[in-house]
């Protein structure tokens, strides 16, 4: 069940008016969990038991953690439940990567056999909901959060607006309003409105319109365009993956936002970075936060320890981040490369210097984005060796055609230039909106979903960060 479709509409609209028509908090968590699993089961029935028992393990292994006063007990149950939910992960997302991947090695040491793979289907959002539950075990055994009621955790975990694509919402961030019954007032609507729909334009004009009129075509046959096709792809591609992913984001902020619920930032203009920190700082936020929380620092060490140690550190988050993102070798360039530019970062901020080498700031900008460009297309190729063709294209081509219409350029230049915007534009928008009359809002809502639904591109293609 994808947001912007009629069938979606259709089940907020009635989970909208069946929460706010209750009178308990319980009944109404009740019928938030219920819907969430009717949302999650809508695309598989069949994973909607491993999304319980995946939240009710993590429960227990906290409940235990927080019942427990022997240190050494609370770590064991603590690394327990990190294995568990890792496990879990592993098996569904990188089985047969790792069974085509072992078949590989035996056939260079000479032997000769055909792997049997189980094609392991993965269940939508299994990394988000998975992550969820490891920052819960980790945040009760660390005192960061107390341990909650089964209830909470089934809906911190099951809650339909980030299920499938995030953000990552911590129970620290999000238990506590489920302990509360929620408040809605016509600040929360306006925003929440008006994130729906400025989601909705990105996703279904900017995000669709480039992946199926140019960015697909290209990325699928390298070979067949020229230069400055492939050139404008990749960077259609970065305006594409942002446009889809933030977009995601922002109707997921803007869904709980209605529900009477508030989720963190997700995005914050990342193309506008002056580093390749910065841009992790702006990009996927709750993710970044996550890897940097519980990766880089509780796991790994952060910053303790001497140079190398640290370059360690970097290295080792951002290749198990790409990996993250898929059982694929493309994925784990785009972390390494991606590593390797924050080591080469941070080596160039605490080198010893002269003022002639420091960049100006859009000098620096540019660099961070070009890096970042050069990344998507490991990320965005469906094997290394087309990886490797696209770049043999940019470099050396060997057909000048080109596809590229004006509308492609267009969609490419707005949606970097969405990054020009104040970090508080759509904030101060609601502001203003909030003071109009009820029914002059509803009308021009309604007439900028129609203007929306006549310029988007037709159907509606599953969101990028469906597959992670």
């Amino acid at each position: 069940m994808l947001f912007p479709t009629l069938s979606f509409g259709l089940f907020f609209l009635l989970v909208f008016a069946l929460t706010w028509s209750t009178t308990s908090n319980d009944w109404r968590k009740l019928v938030l969990l219920v819907a969430s699993w009717i949302f999650y089961g809508a695309w598989d029935w069949r994973f909607v038991p491993l999304l319980i028992v995946s939240a009710v393990m993590n429960w227990g292994v906290a409940a235990l953690i927080a019942r427990d006063d022997d240190r050494k007990r609370r770590k064991a149950l603590m690394l327990g439940g990190v294995v568990a939910n890792l496990v879990m992960l592993g098996f569904f997302k990188y089985f047969d990567f790792f069974a085509e991947q072992a078949g590989s090695l035996l056939e260079l040491l000479g032997v000769r056999q055909d792997p049997a793979l189980m094609q392991v289907i993965l269940p939508v959002g299994i990394s988000f909901f998975t992550f969820q539950g490891i920052s819960y075990a980790v945040d009760v055994y660390k005192g960061r959060v107390p341990a909650a009621r089964l209830l909470d955790i089934l809906l911190l975990m099951s809650f339909f607006p980030h299920l499938v694509a995030g953000p990552i919402v911590r129970a620290s961030d999000l238990v506590p309003q489920f302990q509360q019954k929620p408040q809605l007032n016509r600040g929360m609507v306006t925003m929440g409105l008006l994130l729906i729909v400025w989601g909705l334009f990105k996703k279904a004009v900017i995000a669709s319109e480039l992946a199926t009129a140019f960015v697909d075509p290209v990325f699928e046959a390298p070979m067949m365009h020229g230069r400055i096709d492939l050139i404008l792809a990749a960077y259609g591609y970065a305006v594409q993956i942002y446009c889809d992913f933030s977009a995601y984001s922002d109707m997921a902020i803007g869904i709980a936002a209605l529900l009477g619920y508030r989720f963190p930032r997700n995005f914050d203009r990342p193309y506008r970075s002056a580093s390749l920190q910065e841009f992790w700082r702006r990009w996927h936020i709750s993710l970044s936060r996550w890897l940097r929380d519980y990766l880089y620092i509780d796991a790994l060490g952060g910053n303790r320890g001497g140079k190398a140690r640290v370059y360690r550190n970097l290295m080792l988050t951002m290749l198990l981040g790409g990996l993250w993102h898929g059982a694929a070798w493309t994925f784990v360039i785009w972390g390494g490369l991606h590593g390797a530019a924050l080591c080469v970062e941070r080596w160039w901020s605490r080198a010893s210097l002269t003022k002639a080498w420091v960049l100006p700031h859009w000098a620096k900008v540019a660099l961070t984005f070009h890096v970042v460009v050069l990344g998507w297309i490991f990320f965005r190729a469906s094997s290394f060796g087309d990886a490797v063709a696209y770049l043999g294209g940019i470099f050396a081509p060997q057909v000048d055609t080109m596809t590229v219409t004006p509308l492609v350029v267009g969609l490419i230049l707005f949606g970097l230039a969405i990054h020009a915007l104040p970090w508080n534009a759509m904030q101060r928008a609601a502001e203003r909106l909030r003071s109009l009359p009820a029914p002059a809002f509803a009308l021009g809502l309604a007439a900028t979903m129609l203007v929306v639904d006549a310029m988007r591109y037709e159907g509606v293609a599953p969101f990028i960060y469906f597959r992670f």
